[in-house]
């Protein structure tokens, strides 16, 4: 099966007749992929719902339909600007093979706002000449042998199914019906409560007026309590999305109140008793440099004419004590001339011994001189005050200084940005009113909850009762029947129940022996980490996935990375196709959700191109942007690229050939 064109005509976003060839290529290589972009609410969605309508149309399960009656749907997806003389009309063609040789069907459904008897229009189109009443008129069967219902979720599905998927523990009641339909388990069960209906029969046949009377009053509570149930479910399922909106809009609401300041504002005495402690911080850190200022560190200013007067005094000191020795060195040179007078010196030479001593004398007499009078007569202690001030008490205050300016500045940073913060603070009635928004969303969303759960105890109520009242049907039969000449049918068929249920069983364990290789397979081949699952087990009543390592260890769930997860889900999605053993398209939105860019290389590189002999990509441009995009280019993967273009004030999306890049 090959879709070859889909054409949307008034139909949701899509204002008057939009065509999309969706023909894989073949020659000179195969190309499978239709890649579709659109931003989110562009209608990427919109388009993956007019193929399941098409194909299914009132049993579609379409993604905007919920709880709405069929018509009603149909009314909501037409376009807005529809001319009163047109009509919606969605169309898909298709080729498939028939007698040996590929065969055309048009798929049409067209509808006007004035639905005739509900319902839209089918028509079916062989080789888009011919019209094929007797095909339309049999389409739900004939589709059901092509594509069923209930494995059609395996080959049209988006991002938040895998995501689903790969969050639960086990599989969504949607996705197990698609295997027990794709493992061929309901073909039992059918068979099973058909023999329900044979023994129901007997019953009926066996009993006497009475009997038949308590009888039929059970079957009917029986009845009633089963569609009590199912209103139950329905009920269930739209409580289930109100929920969803509800969460939905208490997130915006949190959303807003962060964003608009409303958490600021709530936070204001915080932050105002916090600039509170800065402010006086500041206050004392230029206290302390007041005290600075007032004591030591003015000096710092002159310490060059500190260190010159130390100089000087040092100078003065030093003439001092030349001026003291000087008599000193007199009183020697006499003694030493006396002493060589004494000894008898040859006269030449104690001639030149004095003239030495006297030009001696005369040249630090000169030196002495030369120094000039002194000025500063700084004492030893004043000077030993001086040199400490220059080399300890100037050089501490000046760090302690240049510490508490640091200080000070990254104070006035701090203060800064807590008075921007306040400035973008809502006004109290502002805050007030956000916080109502976030505080009336939380309730809704609390008794909308508590609503679901009362609910959800009723449906455990009625499953109880109505296993309670099958029993009594079947506890008043057993005695009943004792008296019938129909207690061998009943007996057979309970056999053949027993029979059936082993037959499943061992059907069961043989089809998910096989799902297990696939799933295995692929996923080993697109996780690309040999070492970590060797083994990926199903559990035979549950459908649960459970991870086993080269060692036969198990491997536990949590273990994976949620990108691992998901590739987890899209791998046991893909071998369930596999095992269907159809050829069938793929079609696939948001199709890598939020998975980081090595496994999303692994989808483009892996899955993408050889998943099937067509797929259908419906992405925003941060799911396949540019670099997944020139990989598949790369590969020539890509047969075609359309962009849809959204044009939020009308309201409409035009369908463009292209890509983002």
């Amino acid at each position: 099966m090959i879709f070859l064109e889909l054409v949307l005509q008034n139909f949701g976003p899509y204002l008057g007749r939009q065509v999309i060839n969706l023909r894989p290529e073949t020659n000179p290589r195969d190309r499978p992929i239709i890649l579709i972009g659109g931003m989110n609410g562009g209608g990427k969605t919109t388009l993956m719902d007019a193929i399941r309508l098409t194909l299914y149309g009132s049993r579609a399960q379409c993604s905007t339909r919920v709880n709405l009656g069929y018509s009603d749907f149909l009314i909501q997806s037409i376009n807005r600007h529809t001319p009163p003389t047109e009509n919606t009309r969605i169309e898909l063609a298709f080729e498939v093979i028939q007698e040996d040789k590929p065969t055309t069907l048009r798929i049409v459904r067209y509808w006007h706002k004035d639905l005739k008897d509900g319902k839209d229009t089918l028509g079916i189109l062989l080789d888009d000449e011919w019209p094929d009443k007797a095909l339309a008129s049999t389409w739900d069967d004939y589709i059901e042998n092509l594509l069923p219902l209930g494995i059609s979720n395996l080959f049209l599905f988006d991002g938040e199914q895998v995501k689903e998927l790969a969050e639960l523990e086990t599989p969504p009641p949607l996705v197990v019906s698609a295997i027990q339909s794709l493992l061929g388990l309901e073909l039992a069960e059918r068979l099973s409560a058909d023999l329900d209906i044979l023994v129901s029969r007997k019953r009926k046949e066996i009993a006497n007026a009475k009997q038949l009377a308590t009888l039929e009053e059970l079957e009917q509570t029986l009845k009633q309590q089963k569609a009590a149930f199912e209103t139950v479910i329905q009920e269930l399922a739209a409580l289930e999305a109100q929920v969803k909106q509800a969460e939905e809009q208490q997130r915006l609401a949190s959303e807003k109140f962060i964003y608009e300041g409303g958490k600021i504002a709530s936070e204001r005495s915080q932050l105002e008793t916090q600039r509170g402690t800065f402010t006086t911080q500041v206050e004392q850190a230029r206290q302390t440099l007041r005290n600075l200022a007032a004591n030591t560190l003015p000096l710092a200013l002159i310490s060059p004419l500190l260190n010159q007067a130390k100089s000087q005094a040092e100078q003065e000191n030093q003439q001092q004590q030349v001026k003291m020795a000087w008599d000193v060195v007199q009183q020697r040179d006499d003694r030493l001339l006396n002493y060589l007078s004494e000894i008898a010196l040859a006269s030449k030479h104690l001639t030149k011994i004095k003239t030495f001593i006297n030009q001696e004398n005369q040249k630090l007499q000169q030196d002495i001189d030369a120094q000039g009078d002194p000025w500063l007569n700084a004492d030893p202690e004043a000077l030993a005050q001086l040199d400490t001030l220059l080399n300890y008490e100037i050089k501490a205050v000046t760090l302690k200084a240049q510490e508490k300016q640091e200080e000070l500045a990254k104070l006035e940073i701090e203060i800064d940005f807590l008075d921007r913060q306040l400035a973008t603070a809502a006004p109290p009635e502002a805050y007030e009113q956000l916080k109502n928004e976030v505080i009336n969303t939380q309730n809704k969303l609390a008794k909308l909850k508590a609503a679901h759960e009362t609910l959800k105890h009723r449906y455990h109520e009625l499953d109880r009762a109505i296993k309670k009242t099958k029993d009594e049907v079947e506890d008043y039969t057993e005695d009943a029947i004792k008296l019938r000449n129909n207690e061998h049918v009943i007996a057979s068929v309970g056999k053949v129940k027993a029979t059936l249920k082993l037959f499943r069983e061992k059907l069961t364990l043989k089809k998910l022996n096989k799902l297990e290789l696939e799933v295995t397979e692929c996923f080993r081949y697109l996780l690309q980490k040999n070492d970590l699952v060797h083994r990926v087990a199903i559990d035979t009543h549950t459908f649960s996935l459970s991870l086993y390592d080269p060692q036969g260890q198990p491997v536990p769930k949590h273990r994976l990375s949620a990108g691992e997860k998901q590739l987890l889900a899209i791998a046991f999605l893909w071998g369930l196709a596999r095992v269907s053993g159809r050829q069938l398209p793929i079609a696939i939105d948001t199709p890598l959700g939020r998975l980081d860019s090595s496994h999303r290389h692994n989808l483009v590189e892996r899955y993408f191109p050889g998943v099937s002999h067509q797929v259908i990509l419906l992405s925003t441009d941060t799911e396949i942007g540019k670099t997944e995009v020139e990989t598949l280019r790369k590969q020539d993967a890509i047969a075609r690229e359309y962009l849809l273009e959204y044009d939020p004030a009308q309201r409409q999306t035009r369908i463009e050939p292209g890509y983002f890049w």
